[in-house]
């Protein structure tokens, strides 16, 4: 069986906390939140093909290392 593997800085009780975070959420509020990320001036969110999505995972993991 294989172990899981989380980021750093994150473990299983963190990773549980944001599901219920999100599983507890109402429509509203996750609307909210989502017009809050696009005000966000420290991020940039862009549309990517699917098929492009393994490239992308990939630079943002060596830029993070």
């Amino acid at each position: 069986m294989k172990k899981n593997q989380f980021p750093v800085g994150w473990d299983e009780q963190r990773i549980r906390g944001v599901i219920a975070h999100y599983e507890a959420q109402t429509q509203e509020e996750a609307t909210l939140e989502d017009e809050a990320a696009l005000k966000n001036r420290t991020a940039t969110f862009m549309e990517v093909r699917s098929e492009s999505m393994p490239v992308v995972r990939e630079l943002n993991k060596e830029e993070i290392e």
